[in-house]
């Protein structure tokens, strides 16, 4: 059904474009026949304005989970992005090593893709980057408590950087408590900015491109 509301939205907004994926907390038994409906979507990408295969991974945060079942889908989901040469948003929460397993399956494979929210080490991005992603910074980078995400802003160069903001979910630190938005981009470009003494000009511009070149869109 997201996926749905992702494609209608696109086909409303002029700059608005979708990606389509069983997130893997909504895997259920039917993974596979949900499957079969996203590729008629694939097959008709540009129709339906669809840039990426997400967001798709694994995640071991609620006690339920059924990691062979994430696996499965995870891999399949993959092999559709890579079959209509779709950008892959991965989501991986406490299953890091498990992610990068099935990751290396399609080492060489994988030219656009984004690790969604990135939430790691400084060594699973390194991984991540040479397996064909980038690092997508959101709100979270300027949580307080977050030391070690800033040390990998720092560390990542810029052109393996996207911005996101996960609305409407993790705000940026100043708006704890409340609904994100996708206006509050800008808050953690100049927030990025500030961190890697860069002007918020370099940020915006590089970012931007990064994801553009990562979705395909041509503007």
């Amino acid at each position: 059904i997201e996926s749905e509301n992702c494609m209608a939205l696109a086909k409303q907004y002029q700059p608005m474009y979708a990606t389509v994926g069983i997130h893997p907390n909504d895997c259920t038994a039917n993974w596979s026949q949900d499957v079969k409906v996203l590729k008629t979507y694939a097959q008709q990408a540009s129709k339906y304005k669809i840039v990426g295969i997400g967001e798709i991974g694994l995640d071991r945060h609620y006690p339920d989970y059924n990691l062979p079942r994430q696996k499965d889908a995870f891999r399949a989901q993959i092999e559709l992005a890579l079959e209509y040469n779709l950008a892959i948003v991965v989501h991986t929460r406490n299953a890091p090593d498990e992610t990068l397993h099935v990751l290396h399956e399609y080492k060489n494979q994988i030219a656009r893709g984004i690790i969604h929210c990135f939430s790691q080490d400084l060594d699973f991005a390194i991984e991540a980057i040479n397996l064909g992603f980038s690092i997508g910074l959101g709100g979270t980078i300027t949580y307080p408590k977050n030391t070690a995400l800033r040390q990998v802003a720092m560390a990542v160069s810029l052109d393996k950087i996207v911005l996101e903001t996960d609305a409407p979910f993790l705000p940026p630190q100043i708006m704890r408590g409340k609904k994100n938005h996708p206006r509050t981009i800008k808050i953690i470009a100049e927030y990025l900015a500030q961190l890697r003494s860069e002007s918020f000009d370099t940020i915006e511009a590089n970012t931007k491109k990064n994801a553009l070149d990562i979705f395909g869109i041509d503007i």
